[in-house]
């Protein structure tokens, strides 16, 4: 006999199991959407790792012992942003002291169809120096200082590094690899790139002075008595033994990791303004120092924050002689492109 509530249940109970099992797969569906480009997403940060890595500098730091803000060639180690396990750029000055500074480097890959263009950054939590009569103006908490390469895509799986745009201080200097056939453009060429043979593979030698830790190509900036030489590394942050130890290895840091140091631009515990403009807080002294995209050179052109923001245009300003090279970004996450993190591989 037919049982008109009996139907209605079974047929709501139909549509119900048919429902759950449509949504059931569109979930699933999206799921393996979403592992699918986390993987895309994973692969593309291995590939720019690797890059980063091939072409990431034997970095020679000077050191000074002595003076009262030297804590022993301590203030002149190389490390990590939040070595002290926070974004707080007003208490980075104190914490060193009693701190261990694990080598860090900060690394950014911007690509067109020719060349790759990868900026390393050297952080410091003092800017320091021995004379008393510049302990105030002559000093700053928080310091980035850093050097741009421009790596020419040549059918390699690496390609060929061509040029050097580095940071002292405010001002930018230019090196060139001896032998190449890219010569200086608007600005005056300030040297020679030298390189270094580590791991069976020839890497650019950077250095940082003591105190100030302006950097250049070495050895126009070199170490003068102490120093460390620092090797890098995708896994391992070392701690040097003591300020003479020339074998340490640097974490390499993408500046744009999750969570990293391009997502921490407005926090206003880091940087001042809430604008992203990447100028850190300093509780100690006078001056202070720049994120990459804010780094400038105010006698140079091209404008402010380009060597990390529009680096394509900076070295066409900075040389000529380039041959195939393409202003068009395809990977530029200061911009807003290529923020799935995917590159595109080597044409």
């Amino acid at each position: 006999m037919f049982n008109k509530s009996t139907f209605s249940l079974r047929s709501t109970a139909l549509f119900t199991l048919v429902l759950f099992a449509v949504t059931a797969c569109s979930d699933s569906e999206f799921q393996r959407m979403e592992e699918t480009a986390a993987d895309a997403q994973g692969a593309a940060a291995a590939v720019e790792a690797n890059l980063a890595l091939r072409w990431a500098p034997v970095h020679y730091q000077d050191t000074d012992v002595t003076g009262t803000y030297s804590l022993s060639g301590k203030s002149d180690y190389i490390t990590a942003i939040n070595f002290d396990a926070d974004w707080n750029a007003t208490n980075n000055w104190n914490n060193i002291a009693n701190a261990a500074a694990a080598a860090h480097c900060y690394y950014s890959v911007v690509e067109t169809s020719t060349h790759w263009f990868i900026i390393y950054a050297f952080f410091h939590p003092r800017d320091w120096s021995d004379n008393p009569f510049e302990y105030y103006l002559g000093q700053h908490e928080n310091d980035l200082e850093g050097v741009l390469t421009c790596v020419q895509k040549d059918g390699s799986t690496y390609g060929k590094l061509v040029a050097a745009v580095t940071v002292a201080h405010s001002d930018f200097y230019s090196f060139l690899p001896a032998g190449g056939s890219v010569q200086a453009n608007q600005e005056d060429l300030d040297g020679t790139l030298s390189f270094e043979n580590y791991n069976g593979e020839a890497h650019p030698v950077t250095a940082q002075e003591a105190k100030g830790h302006g950097l250049k190509a070495n050895p126009y900036y070199k170490i003068n008595g102490d120093g460390i030489g620092y090797y890098p590394s995708l896994t391992v942050a070392e701690v040097p033994s003591n300020a003479n130890d020339r074998d340490v290895k640097y974490k390499l840091v993408n500046i744009f990791e999750a969570g990293g140091l391009w997502d921490q631009r407005f926090n206003t515990a880091l940087f001042n303004g809430t604008d992203g403009g990447g100028s850190f807080k300093s509780s100690f002294g006078s001056g202070g120092a720049n994120a990459p995209w804010a780094w400038d050179d105010g006698n140079d052109l091209p404008g402010w924050g380009e060597l990390a923001t529009n680096p394509a245009r900076l070295i066409d300003v900075y040389f000529k002689n380039l041959g195939s090279f393409d202003l068009n970004y395809s990977n530029n996450r200061y911009r807003g492109i290529g923020t799935s993190g995917v590159i595109a591989q080597n044409n």
